[in-house]
């Protein structure tokens, strides 16, 4: 069937899901049917002709065969939502004299009756699908284990088959990617395309050197479990190899995709529902229950940070048809966190007084998991002036508004109040920019609780070597005078602050 008839098909079937929906309506609300059809020929000219224009615009016919069942379905729904609301609107604004109940309810009824047909559709594919696998595996002389093992390692160099099923996958850049991480010769490779760890922890242990798995991220619902699976099954040094599309190429893909300025009604409302509400606790449940985790938005530093805190560390990374292919060797096992930071209140682990780990309250200015790359940038990007990381992708657009304007700080109040900290002093540290400090100035900075307003602001330094400085300084007059010091560091800061642009970091 060429694509052509194709949509012909769809558009026909739609056609006949209108007028069924209009005379289901018509039922429903005891109209006669022959008086309907006459008193709205206008009202159903009109949606037909916006509902299918819509459609086509939308590219709701556009089911691909590699499309699952939930994003066939989502595809149909988020098209509907939007014509709902474009119908509603010439129904409100449009001056129609006719019943809205009934314009409403066949809106209704055509979705529902497409949210059906899409059902049937995909799972009619999914059914010839699993019968031709299993036809395939009938006609093939099953190997065992051993066997499959040894032949992926012989085959990497020798059988097109791997390079040409890596290539219809993932693409030639993905597969040079893969090669050059891997070598000549990858040794057990367990080469797979998979959104659900138990094909992972279904692999027997310390068997497999290198695991590959060429299906994005985005479509894992439990992504740190998928990875702390991976991490289960590799030796120390293993690598592991998959793909993500990010934010970024999100947005460049969903803004090419669809026409002018429709592309831009689109686009936010698509972050808001697979970038915002899965981070949010009361809609993070309902976002799950309608997609399963299905094509979620996720940045680069959140993917990277996943990672890292899965015990991993990144190799390399590339693009290659509109994903990022990434390469992490395992370091150590995972962190295991029982209260990862999603939400726009996050609580940082920092160094307080006498070296105990406090829970710093901030407003989330950096994408989730992103404190998991603090090593990562420092060794890559190295310090910028004031003591900050150089070129760090962890903040997001929001955070960096938020810095300018120090809202990220007011949450430290609560840790004021309860005691953990204090007005002015030393900054509350994390545990890696601890680690940069001298020993003598480590020891001195943890004898007092840290402050909400440090040294920092009343200085200015632009080097760690004079930061380290500026608080040896606070510190020998804290000492000294604490009351008076702190005092006057304060005046200093807020001078800074309101009058020399300073601003939080």
């Amino acid at each position: 069937m060429s694509r052509l008839q194709k949509y012909l098909f769809f558009v026909g079937f739609d056609a006949l899901f209108i007028a069924a929906a209009f005379y289901l309506t018509a039922l429903f609300r005891g109209h006669n049917l022959a008086e309907f059809i006459v008193d709205y020929r206008t009202p159903i000219a009109v949606f037909s002709a916006v509902w299918l224009i819509g459609s086509l615009l939308g590219r709701k016919f556009q089911l691909k065969r590699e499309m699952s069942m939930n994003e066939a379905t989502i595809a149909v729904f988020r098209t509907n939502v939007i014509l709902l609301l474009v119908v509603t609107a010439i129904i409100l604004y449009g001056g129609i004299d006719y019943s809205r109940v009934v314009l409403i309810g066949a809106m209704v009824f055509t979705t529902a009756f497409e949210l059906l047909a899409t059902y049937v559709y995909t799972l009619d594919r999914e059914l010839t699908a699993a019968s031709r696998l299993r036809d395939t595996m009938r006609e093939k002389p099953r190997l065992d284990f051993e066997s499959e093992v040894e032949r992926s390692v012989q085959e990497w160099r020798i059988d097109e088959g791997l390079h040409d099923s890596i290539v219809d996958e993932a693409g030639e850049a993905a597969f040079s990617f893969i090669r050059l991480h891997l070598g000549d010769h990858p040794g057990q490779t367990l080469f797979i395309s998979t959104t659900t760890r138990f094909n992972i922890l279904a692999q027997p242990i310390d068997v497999y050197r290198n695991i590959v798995n060429l299906h994005r991220i985005n479509d894992i619902q439990y992504v740190n479990k998928f990875f702390e699976s991976v991490n289960e099954r590799l030796p120390a040094g293993g690598i592991f190899i998959n793909c993500v599309e990010t934010q970024e190429q999100r947005k460049k893909r969903l803004l090419g995709k669809y026409p002018p300025v429709f592309n831009y009604l689109y686009y936010p409302l698509d972050y808001a529902f697979k970038r915002v509400f899965p981070k949010l606790a009361f809609t993070k449940g309902i976002y799950f229950l309608l997609t399963r985790g299905n094509n979620r938005v996720m940045s680069r530093a959140e993917t990277l940070g996943r990672l890292y805190s899965c015990g991993f560390e990144l190799l390399g990374d590339t693009a290659s048809n509109g994903r990022m292919y990434f390469a992490a060797r395992k370091i150590k096992e995972p962190v295991f966190d029982k209260s990862p930071t999603y939400g726009p209140l996050v609580k940082l682990n920092r160094i307080g007084k006498d070296g105990k780990l406090i829970g710093v309250y901030k407003m989330r200015t950096m994408y989730p998991f992103a404190e998991y790359l603090q090593e990562y940038i420092h060794r890559n990007e190295g310090l910028d002036e004031g003591g900050k990381f150089k070129d760090d992708f962890r903040i997001t657009t929001l955070g960096r508004f938020m810095r300018k304007l120090w809202l990220d700080e007011f949450p430290m109040f609560l840790n004021v109040f309860k005691g953990e900290m204090k007005i002015v002093g030393v900054r509350p540290l994390s545990p890696h920019y601890y680690s940069l400090y001298d020993e003598d100035l480590k020891q001195r900075r943890i004898k007092y609780r840290p402050g909400l307003v440090p040294p920092f602001y009343a200085d200015m330094p632009k080097t760690l070597e004079e930061i380290m400085d500026s608080e040896r300084r606070y510190l020998d007059a804290y000492e000294k005078a604490p009351w008076r010091t702190d005092t006057v560091y304060l005046w200093k800061a807020m001078v800074n602050i309101f009058f020399r642009n300073a601003r939080s970091g």
